[in-house]
């Protein structure tokens, strides 16, 4: 394999590695999430200091993203990753030998750190290998990935935990890491980015971040990224809420939030076909008036009175579908914008979707959820400004092709 710029086809093999890649922090993230209730009891602490685990490696994943980017344009995009799977790998290794609960939440933190080299590195390449529709498809078969990552996840690590304890899991962990590495070694392409230029100072590399932020088109890109995420994090946030209030129980709330991520799966893959017809803007467009149709009917039918589970589920499933035609094309054209600074484009989209999205989720515990009112009103400001964000990115580009 070269790392020649992609044709019209690529091998599936080069594909699949590269969502493993992408997907292998969402993995990390979530795979320990069933054994967290646990915690308190093993390590004789309170449940506020085990949520550190979970935060300490969200910030961790976030944060690094910039660093990750950064080199990874400067340096190329397989050292960066390969030295991020070791780190992952360390981490795991450490937390799977964790004593105390500190270690523990350090062993996180260098498990997220590292964790972050690949969905910046995944987005890059994917950026650095494919074009036009094609690219818009890989984006969407990731996404459909990323879609069912962290719910199967979730459900192995459980499963995982009960009959081999919670320490297999971060072993599952290491030996996919040293996976990873192999697979990046010997099937990811060795190439730098467009005009890489030597390490310099960090002022230096991450000059790019300042470059990227002159952009019009690529901030407007970002901003209906994180307004995706926002409203989405504001539904992961609050459904559970609004649903136990319709009297629905703890072991059944999973089946109506699952709804989303499978309709997003679903909007994904519908995305594939689009791509082959239509223009990325036009996809997004109908990604927007999904999500928007999609919220209206929720408030409608909340003021209509009608209080039940699929009054919230089944309108919201309309989300899912949008946000799976609205993230493939917003992320191409996020990294497509200036190609010799996908690394850093990556790293900002993907810290700015964490961001809002943990933004989203606070304000849903700001305001009571009697009913999915004051959900849906949260979730439409997210929507709309994405819309107009939408709109003001179709003058942007057609300004800038008028000149």
């Amino acid at each position: 394999m070269t790392g020649d710029p992609a044709g019209p086809q690529r091998p599936g093999r080069l594909i699949a590695n590269l969502m493993a890649q992408y997907v292998f922090g969402l993995l990390a993230m979530t795979i320990c999430v069933p054994s967290m209730q646990q915690w308190p009891v093993t390590f004789a602490t309170s449940q506020a200091q085990v949520q550190l685990t979970l935060s300490g490696y969200v910030a961790a994943y976030g944060i690094l993203q910039l660093v990750h980017g950064a080199l990874s344009d400067r340096i190329g995009r397989k050292p960066v990753l390969l030295a991020g799977l070791g780190l992952a790998f360390v981490g795991s290794a450490l937390a799977a030998a964790a004593s105390d609960l500190w270690m523990l939440i350090a062993a996180r933190v260098l498990q997220g750190a590292g964790s972050a080299a690949g969905v910046v590195v995944g987005r890059a390449m994917v950026q650095d290998l494919f074009a036009g529709p094609e690219r818009t498809r890989v984006m969407a078969f990731i996404g459909m990935t990323i879609g069912l990552s962290p719910p199967l996840a979730m459900l192995l690590g459980g499963q995982v935990h009960s009959r081999l304890g919670w320490q297999a899991n971060f072993v599952a962990m290491a030996v996919l890491a040293a996976l990873l590495m192999v697979a990046a070694w010997w099937g990811l392409p060795t190439r730098k980015p467009q005009d890489a230029q030597p390490p310099g100072g960090w002022s230096d590399l991450f000059r790019g971040y300042a470059h990227l932020a002159r952009q019009p088109g690529f901030l407007l890109h970002v901003l209906i990224l994180a307004m995706t995420s926002a409203s989405f994090y504001a539904f992961l946030g609050g459904a559970p809420i609004v649903l136990a209030g319709y009297g629905v129980k703890p072991e059944q709330i999973g089946w109506y939030i699952m709804s989303v991520p499978c309709a997003y799966v679903l909007g994904n893959l519908l995305c594939t076909r689009l791509v082959r017809w239509l223009p990325d803007s036009r996809i997004m467009l109908l990604g927007h008036l999904c999500t928007v149709t999609s919220v209206v009917l929720v408030l409608a039918l909340g003021l209509a009175g009608l209080h039940t589970p699929l009054g919230l589920s089944l309108p919201l499933m309309l989300l899912g579908i949008g946000h799976g035609l609205l993230m493939p094309a917003t992320l191409g054209g996020a990294l497509g914008l200036v190609p010799a600074l996908a690394g850093s484009a990556a790293a900002v989209g993907g810290l700015m979707q964490q961001l809002t999205g943990a933004l989203g989720g606070f304000i849903v515990g700001l305001m009571p959820h009697v009913g999915p009112v004051n959900l849906g009103l949260q979730m439409l400001v997210s929507v709309v400004a994405g819309l107009l964000a939408q709109l003001a990115l179709l003058r942007t580009l057609r300004s800038t092709k008028s000149h």
